[in-house]
């Protein structure tokens, strides 16, 4: 009888301990478990809007990069095409001023040929009357015959 007895205090006591863990070991147990599950839970779920963020900060990113190269390309495009216009610009006011050079450069030829023409002339008119002078054997007047020698020489 002596177990017997013994068995039934250990069976009471643990029933009392059961009960007595029930009652004030197991609630605040389970009350912490429930909240590091719902920490875990609120941690889980703001990692997954971290990551839901980073990845539209990403695709956001991603789309400033893709229109800062659409403007630095259409910038490059501008300024290619800017410098061609001043290029060809240069090479307009170059042909222009090559033109007018040119045009100055035959003027003053002209004006050379037309003062060696007359230089000529001038001489021609001159031996002119000189031959004529030794051919005639009498001294012809320059003075006097000043209007028939200038129309010999605009003849000539």
């Amino acid at each position: 009888m002596n177990m017997n007895m013994t068995i039934l205090g250990q069976i009471i006591s643990f029933i009392i301990f059961v009960y007595l863990c029930m009652k004030y070991v197991w609630p605040p147990l389970t009350a912490a478990l429930a909240e590091r599950q719902k920490k875990i839970a609120e941690g889980l779920d703001a990692a997954d809007k971290a990551a839901r963020e980073l990845e539209d900060a990403q695709q956001s990113v991603e789309a400033a990069l893709q229109e800062s190269k659409a403007q630095a390309a259409t910038l490059i495009e501008q300024a290619n095409k800017r410098a061609s216009q001043i290029v060809d610009e240069a090479k307009e006011t170059a042909q222009a001023e090559a033109d007018r050079i040119k045009a100055a450069a035959a003027a003053d030829v002209e004006q050379e040929v037309n003062r060696a023409k007359e230089a000529l002339r001038a001489q021609v008119a001159t031996l002119v009357v000189a031959g004529a002078e030794k051919i005639l054997g009498a001294s012809i007047d320059v003075n006097n015959h000043k209007e028939l020698v200038d129309k010999l020489a605009a003849e000539l």
